[in-house]
This record gives structure tokens, sequence and C-alpha cells, in this order.
């Protein structure tokens, strides 16, 4: 039977307020009892779930080199929503959606960093494509710190044909190159908008850039050519965050 381990303090109290009924038991650290840990515990107990104590050097082969502070809580595998889902989500997200699309984002690091960002900006939905994306799994569950349990994350088999039925309904594709003309401070991403991140160093795959109704850049004083991914998403999220909200007044 598959599962993930989700390790660290922070993740798993996100996961028990969030979603308990993924947790299938929890391994904490024998001898540990400080007032965190404990808080944890006795959420876990109201959700009835089984605390089993193990030695540290046990705990930390189980993460795999990973802080997990202690606890671990085995549960049931994060899954990516189906296509299908996209237009009920599209449908329900007002009229002015906020799309983050990861075009290439393969480590898992910074898909869980892109969700936490993705969840803090209200971004309605992340669609990345089913080939060349990161997984799912523990990582990106540490890393998000609980928003990988509430962040809608759809993988399609065509990105090209998603982008073009995202068109259809009149948001607009934003992309993200470096040698764009534009920049994220000077381009109107008010209304409708699918930010488009490509992968470090290669940037978005050709079919994806021509789908793309208008690039942006975000400009560098420095000597350093570009950002991590997940970095120049949240400084792309929250400038269309910004944005939106000075048009509110």
């Amino acid at each position: 039977m598959s599962q993930t381990d989700i390790f660290g303090l922070h993740a798993v109290t996100s996961l028990l307020n969030r979603n308990p009924g993924r947790v299938r038991r929890l391994l904490v650290q024998q001898g540990r009892r400080d007032e965190r840990l404990q808080t944890l515990l006795d959420k876990a107990e109201a959700h009835r779930i089984k605390v089993i104590e193990l030695a540290k050097a046990e705990l930390e082969q189980r993460a795999e080199g990973g802080r997990h502070q202690g606890v671990i809580a085995e549960c049931e595998p994060i899954k990516a929503l189906s296509e299908k889902a996209l237009d009920v989500l599209l449908d329900n997200a007002g009229a002015a959606p906020l799309v983050l699309v990861l075009d290439g984002v393969t480590d898992p690091h910074n898909l869980g960093a892109c969700l936490r960002t993705a969840d803090a900006a209200g971004v309605a939905v992340v669609i990345a494509p089913k080939d060349k994306s990161a997984p799912l799994n523990a990582t990106v569950a540490k890393v998000a710190c609980g928003a990988a349990e509430v962040v809608p994350y759809i993988q399609v088999t065509n990105l090209a044909r998603t982008l073009q039925s995202l068109q259809q309904r009149g948001i607009w594709i934003t992309g993200t190159a470096g040698e764009a003309d534009a920049s994220v401070y000077e381009t109107d991403l008010t209304g409708p908008c699918a930010l488009v991140m490509g992968a470090e160093g290669k940037g978005m795959r050709r079919l994806t850039r021509e789908n793309c109704d208008q690039l942006i850049n975000i400009p560098m004083a420095g000597e350093v050519s570009s950002l991590n991914v997940s970095v120049a998403t949240g400084v792309c999220l929250f400038e269309i965050v910004r944005q939106r909200q000075a048009a509110l007044g």
C-alpha cells in the first residue's frame, strides 16, 4: 500500500488541522515531550490517530536526511487533481482568476515553495505538465508547510492545449522571460491572469512560449542574471496582488 511521509512540526500540524483523514499514524521521537509536540499529540488523540514512539535514529533514517523535528506522519499520498477539475475550479474563482503555470519545474523543493507562495497570493489553481514536473512527494509537502494540502494542483497531458482553453475563458497568458521587453512592474496584471514560470536556466518550452499573450521580465540590478524559480514566482505573484489591491483603491 503506497503512502507518503510528512515530517516536521509545522507540516504535520497543518496536515492535522486541514486534512486529518489522510493520516494513518504518527511516529514520534522517544522521550520528547515539549509543548509544541504535545499540542500536536493532543490533536492526534482528538482524531483517534495511532501514535508510535521510535528512537531518534529510526526517525532520521525514515526522514532520509530531512529535518523531522521529532515527528513523522504516515499518510495517504497527495494526488494531483484530474484535468476535469480545472473547469470547476475556474468557474468558482471569481471574475479575475489568478492561475500559476509551472512549465518544467522538476525540483520538489521549488514546487513546494511555489505552492506555499501560491496559497499566500490567493492562486485559484496551479497547473503543470505531467512530463518533466516534480512529483507531489514528502519533500514538497514539507517545504509547502501545509499548502500542498489545500492549493489545487493539476498535471495536464498537453500544456499548450490547456493554455489555449484558458485563453478561451478570457484569461490572459503572461509568460516570464529574461529577454522580455516589458517589466512585471510596468505591465497591467489586474485582469484574469495565468502566470507562466519556466524551468531554471531553460525557461519556458517553445510551445508554451508561443501560447503566451505577453512576456514579462523581472528587472535585475546586480551581476546575477536570474532568480531561483520559486523566488521569481513570489516576486511576480505579489506584484499581481499589489496591483489588484491598488486597483480596488
